[in-house]
């Protein structure tokens, strides 16, 4: 079986951002995100884009403080006047209350880099959507103005001077099974959004499995749809609670041998990288664990031979030492006149 897109994608999943890593790997490609884009903009906005002309842009930015600042995925795209179209397209899987700031933030940045790329030209439009994931839904603010105290904004002409933008959010936490099937999207797109909204609820995710069972046995039809199945079921192990791993694997065992295979493989493959993992930290444990007894054994050596012998209360406090504590002492040892002075803590 080739290991393509699962092994890729399990090497992202070692991150702290499975979720991010899983959303990116789904909707970069232009094709992807236009289709999820066409189903969330506003039907006069859907209509006014050239879909065919979306294609990927380096959605990366430095602020005047050399922070780098990276938005999820940004695209482009003509107008069916000609005039050009930004698509910024993020996913959150925790709440962020200055989620609207963080747009603007972006915007700006998307706006400096048109200006230098076009100076005499109108700003283009920069429409923000946001995929949700968060427990719970989406309860932050969805727009700028959200932010500022609404009784400081009822002062007359006030609100009018205050920067106005918002984003559409797609609250999958909200989303139906039947809600999401009719997403015109292909299946590893609905199903990416499926697990991304079940992933971390296991008993949820377990209820609906077979609800999707068509799409999956849809997608691992071909070549390439068994490996876009390697991601998701990737995905499932990566972030699915140990408890409910059994049952996982009797859900995927009735999906049939081709797609249990290839459950199988991964299962082993993340087995294997586990135990590596954990041979890996315990080297690392055991030669910190080694590297501090060595450091004791010095410093008993030595204050030994300076203080002709060491009590019960010294040797407690040796083995109690952490590495800072026994660099004071191997410190104190060249001047101090007696073991009260060495661990003077």
């Amino acid at each position: 079986m080739r290991w393509h897109g699962a092994w890729l994608l399990g090497v992202a999943l070692m991150t702290p951002r499975p979720h991010d890593a899983l959303f990116k790997a789904v909707f970069e490609a232009p094709a992807a995100a236009a289709a999820l884009l066409r189903a969330l903009v506003p039907a006069a906005v859907r209509a006014a884009v050239a879909w065919e002309t979306l294609g990927g842009e380096r959605g990366s930015f430095v602020d005047p403080r050399l922070v780098d600042q990276h938005s999820d995925l940004l695209f482009r795209a003509q107008l069916r006047t000609g005039e050009p179209v930004y698509f910024l397209l993020e996913h959150q899987s925790t709440s962020d209350p200055a989620m609207p700031r963080r747009i603007l933030t972006y915007q700006l940045r998307i706006w400096d880099r048109f200006v230098q790329a076009h100076p005499e030209a109108w700003l283009a439009p920069v429409i923000a959507v946001l995929v949700s994931q968060v427990p719970g839904g989406w309860r932050e603010a969805r727009a700028f103005e959200e932010l500022f105290d609404p009784e400081v904004l009822a002062i007359a002409g006030l609100a009018a001077l205050v920067p106005r933008c918002s984003m559409i959010v797609e609250d999958l936490t909200r989303l139906t099974n039947d809600g999401l099937a009719a997403r015109p999207l292909a299946g590893f797109q609905q199903l990416a959004l499926w697990l991304l909204r079940d992933a971390r609820e296991p008993a949820r995710l377990l209820d609906s499995f077979d609800t999707w069972i068509p799409a999956m046995l849809e997608l691992g039809r071909t070549r390439a749809g068994l490996d876009s199945l390697e991601v998701l079921i990737t995905y499932m192990f990566r972030v699915i609670d140990p408890v409910n791993l059994e049952a996982l694997r009797a859900k995927i065992h009735s999906l049939g041998s081709r797609i249990e295979e290839v459950a199988m493989t991964i299962a082993e493959y993340l087995h294997n990288e586990g135990l590596d993992e954990g041979h890996k930290k315990g080297l690392e444990e055991g030669l910190k664990t080694g590297l501090k007894k060595g450091r004791i054994d010095t410093l008993r050596s030595l204050l030994v031979l300076k203080f002709q012998g060491l009590g019960a209360e010294d040797e407690a406090c040796l083995q109690a030492a952490s590495p800072e504590a026994i660099d004071r002492y191997l410190q104190r040892l060249l001047t101090a006149d007696s073991l009260v002075a060495v661990f003077a803590d």
